[in-house]
This record gives structure tokens, sequence and C-alpha cells, in this order.
């Protein structure tokens, strides 16, 4: 990864926070507001919340995991989708029991508390983490370029799904991708620095 890579995690932790400190401000809420007019009840886009539930990435997970094992008996490449799967799926907990916000309020709505959004965050986390170990070796830009632009409009569709559904804010789901692109980047960076030992 370059530079301008980890210069953008920078950006989105910083992201992150702001929503964090402005969850009860004006200009947060007109966000939340206009975006949910914008998407709610599109049901194209609702349907993209299946490729962001738990059971579907476990799935994925595993099958990711058992697909470095056979290619080349990668551990640090385990070890790293670990860490950015399972850790910011645990992460994300963490910081939904720490912030305590609430959900929009529908009938029949999720108990679970709301920011940042796990779609958004473990969406980004596990299709990034895929985009990075497909293009890892590979030469072809133009390959390099179609697997990451997938990777980024899916996990996009993934978190607006829950914004189409009423599951989530969008402050959530900003905040989801922004702290889930940070944390993939803190692990890789965890990835490159040791593969280099």
């Amino acid at each position: 990864m370059t530079k301008f890579f980890y210069f953008l995690a920078i950006i989105t932790a910083i992201i992150f926070f702001l929503l964090y400190i402005s969850l009860n401000s004006a200009w947060v809420t007109s966000l939340d507001t206009s975006v949910s007019t914008l998407l709610k009840g599109n049901y194209f886009i609702e349907f993209f919340h299946y490729f962001g539930k738990t059971k579907f990435i476990m799935i994925v997970a595993v099958l990711l995991l058992i697909w470095l094992w056979i290619r080349n008996h990668n551990y640090r490449g385990m070890t790293l989708a670990l860490l950015t799967i399972a850790g910011g799926n645990v992460l994300n907990h963490i910081l939904k029991e720490w912030v305590h916000r609430s959900r929009p309020v529908i009938p029949h709505q999720l108990k679970s508390f709301s920011f940042p959004s796990g779609h958004a965050m473990v969406g980004i986390l596990y299709l990034f983490t895929i985009a990075y170990f497909a293009t890892e070796h590979e030469a072809s830009e133009k390959k390099k370029i179609f697997v990451w632009s997938f990777a980024i409009i899916l996990a996009a569709l993934i978190g607006l799904s829950r914004i189409a559904g009423s599951r989530h804010f969008a402050s959530d789901v900003i905040a989801g991708w922004a702290i889930g692109y940070t944390w993939f980047i803190l692990s890789v960076i965890w990835y490159e620095r040791r593969k280099k030992l």
C-alpha cells in the first residue's frame, strides 16, 4: 500500500471522530433526515443488506482462510483476515456499546445499538481484505482497478441498504465505512511490516 492510503486512513479516523462528537448536532440530524428521505423504501438498494449479514460474512471469511491456506500456507495472511474481519466485528460491538445510540424508530426494529453500522464497517473490511489478497501479486493495473472498484461499489451498496431499510442513520453508515477503512489500513500496516521481517 502506498502512503496515500495511510493518509486517507487518518482522514477517515477524523471523520469517525467528528461524527461521534456531533451525533446530537443539527447538521448530523439534517444529514440523516435528508439521506433517509432519499433512500427509504428503495428495495433495489435494500437487497444488498444480505451481503453484509453475519452468516454470509462468516462463510466468506472461512472460504478466504481455506484459500489462503491451500494457496501457500499463508499463515500471516490468515491472521490478517482474522484481524480485519473478526477483529473488526469485535471492535464494532465495542464501539456500539460505548456510544449507545438508538436506531431509527420503526416497527420491529433491531434491538442492538446503531453507531457505527456493523454492515457498513464489517462489509468494507471483508470486501477490502478479499480485494487486497486478490491483487497482492497482480501485475495488471486493469485487473486491480476492476477488483477494487467492485469491492468499493459493493461495500457502498451494503452500507446504503441499511439506510434504505431504516435500520441505520446515514451518520451510522458513514462512521462504519470510516472506522472500517481505518481499521483495515492499520491491519495492513501490521501485515506488510511483518512481511518484511
